[in-house]
């Protein structure tokens, strides 16, 4: 296995640069967001914790993927081992559209395994970036399966939405940027499925001194699940963000990332990430992802377990809920938003 590098990531962030969009951070308000419970004996100056919400669902095709599946693409371009027969991608979504979108820039076919249960928003994406669209399933996993017969069968390059080094290195040039506009940026938080984003996301803020937060839902925790293991082991697949989350096993290039110190591993509800949704859009008038909420989630859930911050980090341990502590500086990667909004009504939630 391909151990994923800092390396890998600036590599990636030269070799996509101009062919993204740079993210955009937003300030969350004032008080918005609870800090951690002080220790008594703490005499520093209390000084409130500072949030910002990374919008990184603006990005093309409307979620962080487009970072992964750009470097992809064009590193077989530079090496011309881009095959006549395209590319083929599974995907719960958001990485199928970031490949076809990836691939009609460079003139490529692209052929892209969805189960069934894929939202239809993606689906019309998707041949809208033309893409042969093939749905196959119930889960991610069986559509994984009819991706790799088809590579086998017709020599089509097989991407992946989550576990290539190429894919999570592209992810983890978000950090780069964040880290730039946000000087002294003490933790990221970010929502885990396969593992892709966390894992080029976790290598690059531990190359900087900066804490990880990994947030699962509960029920939808292959991330979680493999830190108690010790390995990738197979988990059920049922949230309401399992469109986007919704791997049935991380890689073991996230499970590295995550035995790593300065990761914390958090589970949250799935009635908290309807919640923090609601409230993105009741406030802010944005629609996101149930899987883009669940790392907003993690801020706003009521606490279960908060690491205690002056001891190491122990990943295996998972909390329900994440409190910064005094002054810290924490950015919320809302990474897309690819999602019918018709479920958004007018609420009194804000955030």
């Amino acid at each position: 296995m391909h151990q994923l590098t800092y390396g890998d990531i600036k590599a990636a962030t030269d070799r996509i640069a101009g062919r993204i969009r740079p993210v955009t951070l937003a300030p969350a308000d004032p008080g918005a967001i609870r800090t951690a419970h002080r220790d008594p004996l703490d005499d520093r100056p209390e000084e409130p914790c500072e949030v910002w919400l990374a919008l990184e669902y603006m990005q093309h095709t409307g979620s962080f993927k487009a970072r992964g599946a750009q470097n992809f693409i064009q590193a077989h371009r530079d090496a011309d081992t881009l095959p006549d027969a395209g590319v083929t991608i599974a995907s719960g979504g958001n990485a199928g559209l970031a490949c076809a979108w990836a691939a009609q820039r460079q003139g490529v076919t692209a052929t892209v395994f969805l189960p069934t249960t894929a939202p239809a928003v993606k689906v019309a994406k998707l041949r809208g970036f033309g893409a042969d669209v093939r749905l196959v399933g119930a889960e991610y996993a069986e559509a994984l399966a009819a991706c790799e017969d088809f590579s086998a069968a017709t020599g089509a390059l097989a991407s992946h939405a989550y576990d290539h080094p190429l894919i999570a290195a592209g992810a983890g040039t978000l950090l780069e940027e964040i880290r730039r506009q946000v000087p002294g940026l003490d933790t990221v938080v970010v929502a885990v499925g396969g593992g892709g984003l966390f894992a080029g996301v976790a290598t690059a803020a531990r190359r900087h001194g900066i804490r990880t937060v990994a947030v699962e839902p509960e029920n939808c925790r292959a991330l979680n699940a493999a830190v108690e293991a010790g390995r990738p082991v197979d988990v059920t697949v049922d949230s309401v963000a399992a469109d986007s989350l919704g791997a049935r096993r991380t890689s073991a290039m996230a499970l590295h990332a995550a035995q790593q110190e300065g990761v914390h591993s958090v589970l949250v509800p799935d009635a908290e990430i309807v919640r923090a949704r609601q409230a993105l859009w009741d406030h802010r008038r944005v629609a996101v992802e149930h899987g883009a909420a669940a790392a907003l989630a993690a801020l706003t859930a009521p606490p279960h377990h908060v690491p205690d911050r002056d001891l190491p980090t122990r990943p295996a341990a998972p909390s329900r809920g994440y409190r910064p502590g005094n002054g810290e500086k924490v950015v919320v990667v809302l990474c897309g938003a690819n999602t019918d909004p018709g479920d958004l009504v007018e609420q009194a939630a804000g955030l």
